[in-house]
């Protein structure tokens, strides 16, 4: 079983330490960082408080090629439609001018939401914990410290069973091989860490990879450790050990697992660990 003591990802007190810091970002990516920021800039001016990376660039495990390059923007007031449609733009150009990452995503969020009650231990606690300023005042200087609990997981990844019927719609419409690789790579992650939050406060601590995440998952639960694994592997590489001349139908069999085995007992089983986590607006 887990080892006792302090863990990864925490400090000397147990809080959970921030990841990622603009010295660790690898050389290769260090171009795109500082188009960003400036393109940044140039698109919202005054109206942005604060940016920040996140992901494997700013903790220094990016692969050029392979990699993404996640930001978050914090907005002054509530983004609008057109700031909508800015960061669009920008997610474009950033992807098209630099071969080096694949895919640009923004996170687009006010200050007040980062800051709200009912986010404090979701979207505050990413911002506090898995983002890394790029610009402007940091609003981890108003959020708390926080500690891999229960509270934590709930509020973080206790809705999977909300996300299922969707992700059942969205398999069903989507055509293309393209379009299969990137819904496995993504539910693929979001499984692993769902599974790693609800063994987190008995693991008492933190980490981002997914092979690390899908190990402590399977302290817990053996008999889905298998499978933990291999999701973790898909979240990496969506195409790695589908073999075989069908790997488009491989992808499908993985998607079909999700939905009609290892997303619903995960679902019920964090429900019954750490209750449901608290409705957003907008949630149906």
């Amino acid at each position: 079983m887990a080892e006792m003591g302090r863990r990864r990802g925490l400090d000397s007190r147990g809080y959970i330490e921030r990841e990622g810091a603009l010295g660790r970002v690898p050389g290769v990516f260090r171009p795109v960082v500082a188009a960003a920021r400036d393109r940044i800039l140039n698109v919202f001016g005054a109206g942005l408080h604060s940016a920040y990376l996140y992901g494997s660039i700013p903790r220094g495990t990016a692969r050029p090629g392979r990699s993404d390059l996640d930001l978050l923007l914090a907005l002054r007031e509530e983004p609008t439609e057109a700031d909508r449609a800015g960061t669009r733009v920008l997610d474009e150009a950033l992807d098209r001018e630099f071969p080096q990452i694949d895919g640009a995503g923004t996170l687009l969020v006010s200050r007040a939401q980062v800051l709200s009650d009912l986010e404090r231990y979701d979207l505050g606690w990413f911002v506090a914990c898995l983002c890394t300023p790029l610009l402007g005042e940091d609003l981890a200087e108003d959020l708390p410290r926080y500690r891999p609990d229960s509270l934590l997981a709930r509020e973080t990844n206790g809705d999977l069973a909300l996300h299922l019927p969707r992700w059942r719609e969205r398999v069903a419409e989507v055509t293309g091989d393209d379009a299969r690789r990137a819904l496995v790579r993504g539910y693929s992650r979001r499984l692993v860490r769902t599974g790693f939050t609800l063994v987190m406060p008995r693991w008492n601590g933190w980490t981002s990879d997914l092979h690390e995440m899908a190990e402590a998952f399977g302290e817990y639960y053996p008999e889905r450790a298998a499978q933990m694994r291999a999701a973790a592997v898909a979240g990496y590489e969506p195409g790695a050990g589908a073999g075989g001349p069908d790997e488009s139908g491989a992808r499908v069999a993985v998607l079909r697992s999700y939905l009609d085995d290892l997303g619903p007992w995960l679902a019920e089983e964090y429900a019954r660990v750490h209750g449901v986590k608290a409705p957003r607006p907008g949630d149906r």
